[in-house]
């Protein structure tokens, strides 16, 4: 009965030395390895690889993978090689959200890229906010993204490598204006994104600022494939230009079809235009005389944006980099140059050292985050000639 009592009391004492030394550990993250057992340091993409925008979402890949590529055969960062996850949101809000809970809590990634769209963007913001996991997205040009409407409070852990709708509708605005002539203009919002909803909201508020008459605003729906009689009312208010700021796939199909309702001024947006999709889906020809904004131009003389175009292409199979491609691969030059500043991959000092980014040179420009988390650059204005892109003027802020 002695020997017995001894032999449990030492295995309770055995118990006890075991329990606190697993507690100790508890508050230590798990150190992410890859195959051959080297710490990496995992970067999710929460991207829509397939669906409505699938054309920017893969190109946002892309241009992520393209840059994390050269860091690591440069040695990594902080003496880590980085390992990027990227996810299919499908172009869901409901599934870009699903992204970031599997990111965040099976693949324990210590900040988010993505998504493309605002909507999608603020489908998982709060997701990132709780779990206080730094996330960039690269096409959400929402305010809404980085302040809180309801609290006018900023998402401390919310960032974007694009300009807000604000800058862009104005840009467009005074391009309309000032550059066309333009006197009236007609609205053809898609009602049921966050986007296209905001960039006409600020494209109506300067152009009238500017002196410019809205003689009509039409609305239509993401799943709407004919938009003939919405665009023939817009026809008959016979307005200077028309604001069309959507994505690629329903621009395309309301463009191809106001010119074969005999529509000739020119159809404007944002840089939802900008992909190789638009003219396979309008005809180049439907599309000359029509312009857009977007955050960097291929054909620009900058060396920073040669060479990118250049290791692109080259990756790529001689594919040129649109807008998306290179703002996700100035939000990958972004992190970790934050990784870099903080000495650590720890969320929260990730977050702190993005806030705190200043004149970090990227491929669409130099980067300084305002207040708001927005960066502050110009924008650039482009052409549809035959089918192709062709830089036409710079908007700075």
């Amino acid at each position: 009965m002695k020997k017995s009592s001894r032999l449990i009391m030492v295995l309770v004492a055995l118990l006890v030395v075991s329990l606190i030394a697993g507690c100790g550990g508890q508050g230590d993250a798990p150190k992410a390895q890859d195959s051959n057992g080297a710490e990496v340091i995992k970067i999710g993409g929460n991207y829509e690889l397939s669906g409505q925008v699938a054309s920017f979402g893969n190109s946002a890949k892309n241009g992520i993978n393209l840059y994390f590529e050269e860091v690591n055969a440069s040695g990594g960062v902080l003496g880590k090689k980085i390992e990027f996850i990227c996810l299919d949101n499908k172009s869901e809000a409901t599934e870009a959200a699903s992204v970031a809970s599997r990111l965040i809590n099976q693949d324990k990634v210590v900040g988010i890229l993505g998504a493309i769209t605002s909507g999608n963007t603020l489908g998982f913001a709060q997701i990132s906010m709780d779990n206080k996991i730094p996330t960039m997205t690269t096409g959400g040009t929402n305010p809404d993204v980085t302040v809180d409407p309801n609290t006018g409070n900023v998402r401390d852990y919310l960032f974007r490598s694009v300009f807000i709708d604000p800058f862009q509708g104005t840009v467009m605005a005074t391009f309309a204006t000032n550059t066309l002539g333009a006197k009236t203009a007609a609205v053809f919002v898609e009602n049921n994104s966050p986007y296209s909803k905001g960039l006409a909201e600020f494209f109506v508020k300067a152009f009238e600022e500017q002196g410019g008459q809205i003689v009509a605003k039409e609305a239509f729906l993401t799943e709407d494939q004919d938009f003939n009689a919405t665009l023939t009312k817009i026809k008959s208010a016979k307005p200077d230009v028309i604001f069309v700021p959507a994505y690629y796939e329903q621009v395309g199909k309301i463009v191809k079809q106001g010119r074969d309702l005999g529509i000739t001024v020119p159809f404007m947006g944002g840089d939802g235009w900008d992909s190789p999709k638009l003219v396979e889906i309008a005809g180049s020809k439907a599309l000359d005389g029509c312009y857009f904004s977007n955050h960097y131009s291929p054909d620009s003389e900058d060396p920073a944006v040669q060479e990118f175009v250049k290791k692109y292409k080259e990756k790529y199979n001689n594919e040129t980099p649109d807008a998306l491609a290179a703002l996700a691969y100035d939000a990958a030059v972004l992190f970790v140059k934050a990784i870099e500043q903080a000495g650590t991959a720890e969320p929260e000092k990730i977050k702190d050292a993005l806030a705190n980014i200043k004149d970090v040179q990227a491929v669409t420009g130099k980067y300084t985050f305002d207040e708001n988390h927005n960066p502050v650059k110009g924008a650039a204005i482009l052409e549809m000639k035959d089918g192709k892109q062709v830089f036409k003027e710079q908007i700075n802020p």
